[in-house]
């Protein structure tokens, strides 16, 4: 049975992302932390997985990953070859992208956002192994990301390799999403919640205040207070979020949006940040200035619309990927047949259907944001990131 309130966090992480990465308003990072609720709800998806089935859940969980990907890549690759890109060995990586693939100067700001499908990558290969020891020592296992990042950037470990680094930022939300999945959170008492969630947010905004970055106060630049502030936001939205969230239905505009952008997340993922790239220098040009709300509205809805057009023509990928049946426009009610009594609710007493904790979106992969660097007006138009082995500063998203 899918958990509503689940799919309303993804829905509302990932229209974060796109209206941050057209505006680039610092202050949503620090509002909704989408990057690492993004990886907390795929942890608790990746849990439930291997719960069920083991370790082939992780040779499902890529294929439900990588087709969308290909698809974009089946555009973009040839582009950049065609633009000045080597043809290299080096581009296969665009098929399983276990490290950054390469890009050419347009495409590593356009197609910056694979870095997440790469780290997404590493925790799903990984996971098999982080369940294990979660199961045998949660706490300690919790808290190995946290400290990793520490020595990291503390400069303990400040010659740390660029996989290490994204370990420390996004594995603990991930375990997090585990400890979603094993009840861990809700079952937490008030009196230990309460003050682990303001421990947590108390020093990530203590390091936050105390450590700015280029952008100021934009998380996606300062890591270990991301990592702490986020930690204490995904223990409030999940170990005290509701049960569920009923209410959507009874708008059935708002019902079927929740239900669009959760079953297309990883569509509009990718291909939302090649339209923020290509609008930005146009809508200057026509006087739509990023400094006046109108402004900045006509850019936000023109990169809506446009990622809505290339949802209707290639989401459906993603149903074929997770073995649905491809829809044009995913939620629409079909019909009970004639003679089909209507569900009833189970006696007094009787159990329930389990709610999978980790019922986020059906087969898509979680998105999130990606890095990003001021270009042409105030859009945050992200950097290619580094290589895992010589990995620069970027935003998340």
């Amino acid at each position: 049975m899918r958990n509503r309130y689940l799919d309303l966090l993804r829905f509302l992480a990932i229209v974060r992302v796109v209206v941050y990465h057209v505006t680039g308003w610092a202050s949503l990072t620090l509002v909704f932390p989408a990057m690492s609720v993004m990886f907390a709800l795929a942890g608790s998806l990746m849990a439930a997985s291997l719960e069920r089935s083991g370790p082939p859940a992780v040779v499902r969980r890529l294929r439900r990953l990588l087709p969308s990907l290909w698809v974009l890549a089946a555009v973009f690759v040839p582009a950049m070859l065609l633009s000045g890109l080597p043809l290299t060995p080096h581009v296969l990586l665009w098929l399983f992208p276990v490290s950054d693939p390469p890009a050419n100067n347009w495409g590593a700001l356009a197609l910056s956002v694979i870095w997440y499908l790469r780290d997404y990558l590493w925790f799903v290969l990984a996971s098999p192994v982080a369940l294990w020891l979660f199961r045998r020592a949660p706490l300690p296992t919790l808290l190995a990301p946290y400290a990793l990042l520490a020595a990291i950037e503390s400069g303990i470990w400040a010659s740390a390799p660029g996989i290490a680094r994204e370990f420390g930022l996004y594995f603990g939300a991930w375990l997090l999403g585990f400890a979603h999945h094993a009840g861990m959170l809700r079952r937490m008492a008030n009196r230990v919640l309460v003050p682990a969630a303001v421990l947590l947010a108390a020093a990530g905004g203590a390091w936050i205040a105390t450590h700015p970055g280029p952008r100021g106060y934009d998380l996606n630049d300062i890591h270990l207070g991301n990592a702490l502030w986020s930690a204490a936001f995904i223990l409030v939205v999940l170990g005290r979020g509701p049960a569920g969230a009923d209410w959507i239905a009874r708008s059935a505009l708002f019902d079927r949006a929740v239900t669009v952008v959760n079953r297309r997340a990883l569509t509009i993922y990718l291909w939302h940040m090649p339209f923020v790239v290509a609008l930005t220098p146009l809508v200057d040009v026509v006087g739509w200035s990023h400094q006046d709300p109108l402004g900045l509205a006509i850019r936000v809805a023109l990169v809506f619309a446009l990622v809505g057009v290339v949802t209707l023509a290639v989401g459906w990928v993603e149903d074929v990927a997770a073995r649905r049946p491809p829809e044009l426009v995913p939620g629409a009610r079909r019909p009970v047949p004639a003679g089909v009594p209507p569900t009833s609710p189970p006696p007094a007493g009787a159990a329930r259907p389990v709610t999978v904790g980790a019922a986020v979106g059906g087969a898509n992969p979680p998105p999130g944001g990606a890095g990003s660097r001021p270009y042409a007006g105030s859009a945050r138009v992200p950097a290619p990131r580094a290589s895992s082995d010589a990995k620069a500063d970027v935003s998340a998203g």
